[in-house]
């Protein structure tokens, strides 16, 4: 799978994850699915309601907010991202247990080296983590 995010969306997603420091920061990704190309057309930053720095958990008022918006704006639920603070952009075991969607990307921001912020996306199908093709353009 091929996943493209538009330089804008990624500098938000790194300005929301640096404001929520130290705690992970979430939220969810929209836009279009064709094939094996995915297109991030929007980006939601919403709130961890678990405030901490190992997990995080989406607030679920906003996530419906999110979801409700994305409808009205014709784009489907492509998956979820969430920033790691402390920790490589890899999925943790936390993260591959809480997978529960196989159609879903899972974007990951490492934040362990501030000078060099690393984003990747993840899909998760049947206990196997494996990386997409993440653009940023």
């Amino acid at each position: 799978m091929k996943v493209v995010l538009q330089r804008e969306d990624y500098e938000k997603i790194l300005a929301y994850a640096k404001k929520e420091l130290p705690d992970e920061a979430c939220g969810l990704i929209a836009g279009t699915d064709e094939g094996e190309l995915r297109e991030i057309k929007k980006v939601y930053l919403l709130t961890n309601t678990d405030h901490s720095n190992e997990h995080f958990t989406l607030d679920p008022k906003e996530q419906l907010s999110a979801v409700q918006d994305m409808r009205k704006l014709g784009l489907k639920p492509l998956g979820n991202w969430h920033s790691h603070p402390e920790s490589p952009a890899r999925q943790s075991e936390e993260d591959k247990r809480l997978s529960f969607d196989k159609t879903a990307s899972y974007m990951i921001l490492s934040l362990q080296d501030k000078e060099a912020p690393v984003m990747k996306s993840f899909h998760f199908e049947d206990g196997v983590s494996k990386e997409e093709e993440l653009t940023i353009r």
